[in-house]
């Protein structure tokens, strides 16, 4: 039984996006998706299914870091039969050559998060994306003419990071750090589900630099392009 999505059978639909913040999947189910409907008004996370491409494709919000993205993800797998499951959101560059609002998408996701580190009794998980997933994506940006930086993110439990951890991971060429596609990659592993991430960069750690709230929310509408193409092919 699901604790935080109050959706009845058959409301939504086997593939899904995850936004972290809520007013993105409402933006998304009104300027992408055909009759919408929302499901879920749980705790503000709103939910909504509609159709793309003639394909039937909810959007979920999932909140802000692991453990919000793993209740979310665990009850869409567990009790809505979710089969493909793509996270849309931001992350802030610790590489050079990935600049304000391009495009990266996750092959795998490093991270600081003790989740896995409690899951796997402290021994070691590599999350990584769906390869189908993946090429979909790379080949829809491709179509697009959106230029798609792919390789390792870095999912961090700290968003004011004091101790600049992110050094670390730059020296190791993550491109980018955010806060939750590490546990949506265990999460598809653990359920044989698929998933991906695809990120927008929002700020520029590295370099200094970033884009205002509104941006976040009602643009980046790239990432969304290639996420509806992918995840519907």
């Amino acid at each position: 039984m699901s604790t935080h999505i109050n959706a009845k059978d058959g409301e939504i639909a086997e593939l899904v996006l995850l936004p972290g913040d809520p007013l993105r999947a409402k933006f998304i189910a009104e300027n992408f998706l055909e009759n919408a409907v929302c499901y879920n008004e749980v705790r503000g996370m709103l939910g909504f299914t509609g159709t793309y491409n003639g394909k039937k494709v909810s959007v979920q919000g999932t909140g802000m870091g692991q453990p919000s993205i793993s209740i979310y993800v665990n009850e869409l797998f567990q009790f809505y039969n979710v089969q493909k499951a793509i996270r849309i959101g931001t992350c802030g560059s610790i590489n050079k050559d990935i600049a304000l609002r391009d495009v990266i998408l996750a092959q795998g996701a490093c991270s600081d998060s003790g989740i896995n580190t409690q899951r796997f009794n402290g021994l070691h998980f590599a999350p990584i994306a769906d390869f189908e997933l993946l090429m979909n994506a790379y080949e829809a940006a491709k179509k697009l003419g959106i230029k798609a930086n792919v390789g390792n993110c870095v999912s961090s439990d700290l968003f004011y990071d004091t101790k600049e951890n992110w050094k670390l991971w730059a020296e190791y060429n993550a491109m980018g750090v955010e806060m939750e596609a590490a546990e949506l990659y265990t999460l598809a592993a653990k359920f044989n589900r698929k998933a991906l991430a695809i990120l927008t960069v929002s700020d520029l750690i590295l370099l200094g630099g970033a884009t205002t709230a509104e941006e976040r929310q009602l643009t980046f509408t790239n990432m969304m392009k290639i996420a509806l193409e992918a995840i519907t092919k």
